[in-house]
């Protein structure tokens, strides 16, 4: 059988099928992200965790919340990584496929916003690729492009720490995924606020 005629009849989990089915109007919440990866290959790194907050009529909805630390014994023992390298949580670890569906169902048609959010969706799409499913359809909005555009600067990017001092946010010394994406998210209401967007 002709693999593009393999593709068009492949039958797509559940939970996708419920995901794609939401943009058909558009959505009033954003899902500020953040990822923690084993390296910024998108196709040969994979996600060690995953943090994110919704933002709503411009306030952080705390109770709105993801964050979910993956279990990657695969991947470490396929590149021969002992595992004192893995990730270090006394939360609970999910299953690749687990995670990754429940951040779906998280997201659903919410506006994406993130720190070099490209690579983010990247590696999410990789991961969604694993089970067999599509890319992600939410538009994505990052927040150095934000700040570059409002200071019209086109000759270098910033990175989450520098974007925190011009903008006052603190910097605190743990470093994880739901941090970064709590801190993005406070970039992001101010940049929000000074360009003007709804």
């Amino acid at each position: 059988m002709l693999d593009w005629l393999k593709n068009i009849s492949k039958e797509h989990p559940e939970f996708w099928k419920s995901y794609l089915s939401k943009f058909d109007e558009k959505s009033s919440r954003y899902v500020v992200l953040s990822t923690e990866t084993s390296g910024l290959s998108a196709i040969k790194d994979v996600i060690l965790s995953i943090g994110a907050f919704a933002v709503v009529d411009d306030s952080i909805r705390i109770g709105d919340s993801f964050e979910a630390v993956l279990l990657q014994y695969k991947f470490f023992h396929d590149n021969g990584i002992l595992n004192e390298f893995l990730v270090e949580s006394k939360m609970k670890k999910f299953p690749e496929p687990e995670a990754i569906q429940n951040f779906i169902e998280f997201i659903g048609n919410a506006v994406l916003v993130g720190h070099h959010v490209d690579f983010d969706v990247e590696i999410i799409n990789t991961a969604l690729d694993r089970l067999g499913c599509g890319r992600l359809k939410n538009e994505a909005l990052d927040i150095d492009v934000m700040h570059r555009k409002l200071h019209d600067i086109n000759d270098r990017q910033f990175s989450l720490d520098e974007l925190c001092k011009t903008y006052n946010v603190p910097i605190s010394e743990r470093n994880s995924s739901a941090e970064d994406a709590y801190k993005t998210a406070l970039l992001f209401l101010k940049l929000k606020s000074r360009l003007g967007i709804k």
